[in-house]
């Protein structure tokens, strides 16, 4: 058994969407480049680096990765592991090339306007289905996401701590019921 990873060194690979058959066969949604290298890898963890699962792809179908899971043979087995993040730590994985990234790399990154105003720091990368997602907190606007593309995030720079961005039109701005937002209170 591999020593326990430090959660804090995690990446995500994928995860455990549903099962398939009898035999404890799961359906994994895979997000490393070529879906079939999630096993390549090493055993993946659970995300508090607990757990260890070694993972054997069988096949793929609609978009998923069929595996089977050392240890899981049944349904019910099977069924327990469903919605199951998989990860790995991060020394397993290629170093990334120059001007390339891991997601888990840019949470933590001060996120500041190309005119240098500070905009929050980057909290997470979400993928919605739509494209990827810078979300940023904490600074002087709630709930703000920007689509991750480079018309939008024109830089990167992890050595610095940094993604420069490039609001479109209107990202910057209150909805409408808050630029009202006491404008028709009564007195």
């Amino acid at each position: 058994m591999s020593a326990k990873p430090d959660p804090a060194d995690l990446v995500l690979l994928g995860t455990v969407g549903g099962v398939r058959g009898l035999q404890g066969d799961v359906r994994i949604k895979s997000f490393t480049a070529n879906p079939k290298d999630l096993a390549a890898y090493g055993p993946l963890w659970d995300a508090a680096g607990q757990t260890s699962y070694r993972v054997k792809i069988t096949g793929e179908a609609k978009g998923l990765l069929i595996a089977r899971i050392k240890g899981i043979n049944d349904r019910t087995a099977a069924e327990a592991l469903k919605g199951l993040d998989l990860h790995v730590p991060k020394a397993a994985l290629p170093v990334p090339d120059e001007d390339e990234f891991y997601y888990s790399d840019l949470v933590g990154l001060q996120a500041l306007s190309v005119s240098g105003e500070a905009l929050g720091t980057v909290s997470a990368v979400e993928d919605f289905g739509a494209g990827d997602v810078l979300e940023i907190s904490g600074g002087p606007y709630k709930g703000l996401a920007v689509p991750f593309t480079k018309a939008v995030v024109p830089s990167v720079d992890i050595a610095a701590g940094t993604v420069e961005i490039d609001p479109p039109a209107g990202l910057l701005e209150p909805p409408d019921d808050e630029a009202k937002d006491g404008a028709d209170a009564p007195d």
